[in-house]
């Protein structure tokens, strides 16, 4: 399975990284959560079958609560672990076969016959152990791009009837369906909306993360509306240039046939206000009038002007 990388720039984590760092804060202190999110791990991780488990992390945190999650939940150690210090992927394996048969008995599989993963629905049955699934699905399999570049988050695994079933859990316990697709032999499910990825990330206790979602969805509609009231106002401003050129060239017009001054003073004062206030909008022209007039008045006013020059050019 391929996993995407939880590291954004050298020395940057990742949203997602952000996210499953804020989840690793803490573990399950029953052991029955601890088995369910153990649980989740297994179903999403990189591999899980009865000759052997092998879990691919770059989360450091989640390297972290690992062997702790499979001390509480089994009583056992991994086989192989990385160094401490070890950089880049972190890869946790058993191999056992005692340990195996253990972990699978645990979650109701027959060691010795054929493996047939799906979501056993007792070890989920509680909420707090539904919540811990969840989680340990999202450790292993999951991954949530940065709210700044878009609205994404996924569970990934290689198992279709694990997908199919965590599809009808999230349905229960979120109250809302994810998207399904297949990548590469793999089953993926995600969610594409804003407030669902929230929900989730805070469902699976996440809230600084789920935040971050909401921020940036209210930045985005801040900036959305920013732009649209900016284009309306150039919009009305070429409006405003467009007419105001059109009426001081009626009025030059008049002028030139030798009309401007033989028509009545209430014309002649608003073609003076014109020439005189080029970039004045109709309102704040027909505030210059004396006394002062509605906007719709100083427009029939303009308008009369306009076609006076156009008969005048007859």
């Amino acid at each position: 399975m391929v996993k995407q990388k939880e590291t954004a720039r050298a020395g940057t984590p990742s949203f997602s990284a952000s996210a499953k760092a804020e989840i690793c804060r803490e573990i399950p202190q029953k052991s029955g959560c601890a088995l369910a999110e153990c649980f989740g791990i297994l179903l999403y991780c990189n591999s899980f079958h009865n000759e052997g488990i092998k879990i691919i992390t770059e989360s450091r945190e989640f390297s972290a609560i690992l062997p702790k999650l499979f001390r509480r939940a089994f009583d056992l150690s991994f086989d192989a672990v990385p160094e401490p210090a070890a950089a880049g992927k972190q890869v946790f394996q058993i191999r056992e076969r005692e340990k195996l048969r253990r972990i699978l008995e645990a979650f109701g599989f027959d060691a010795r016959g054929t493996l047939a993963l799906h979501v056993n629905l007792p070890v989920v049955e509680e909420e707090r152990c539904r919540e811990a699934f969840f989680r340990g699905a999202f450790l292993a399999g999951g991954s949530v791009t940065d709210p700044a570049k878009g609205y994404h988050m996924e569970l990934t695994t290689t198992h279709r009837s694990v997908a199919r079933e965590t599809d009808a859990l999230l349905r229960e316990a979120m109250g809302f369906a994810p998207k399904t697709a297949g990548r590469g032999g793999s089953q993926v499910l995600y969610l594409k909306q804003s407030d669902q990825i929230s929900d989730f990330l805070t469902y699976l206790g996440a809230p600084v993360a789920a935040m971050g979602i909401m921020e940036a969805r209210l930045e985005k509609e801040l900036n959305n509306k920013v732009n649209r009231r900016c284009n309306c106002d150039d919009a009305n401003i070429s409006k405003v240039v467009e007419a105001a050129q059109e009426q001081l060239g009626a009025i030059r017009c008049l002028r030139e046939a030798g009309v401007l001054e033989s028509l009545p003073g209430k014309l002649r004062e608003a073609a003076k206000a014109r020439e005189e206030n080029p970039a004045a909008s109709l309102s704040e022209l027909a505030g210059m009038m004396d006394p002062p007039i509605t906007k719709p008045a100083m427009n029939n006013r303009m308008k009369k002007l306009t076609q006076l020059a156009k008969e005048c050019e007859k």
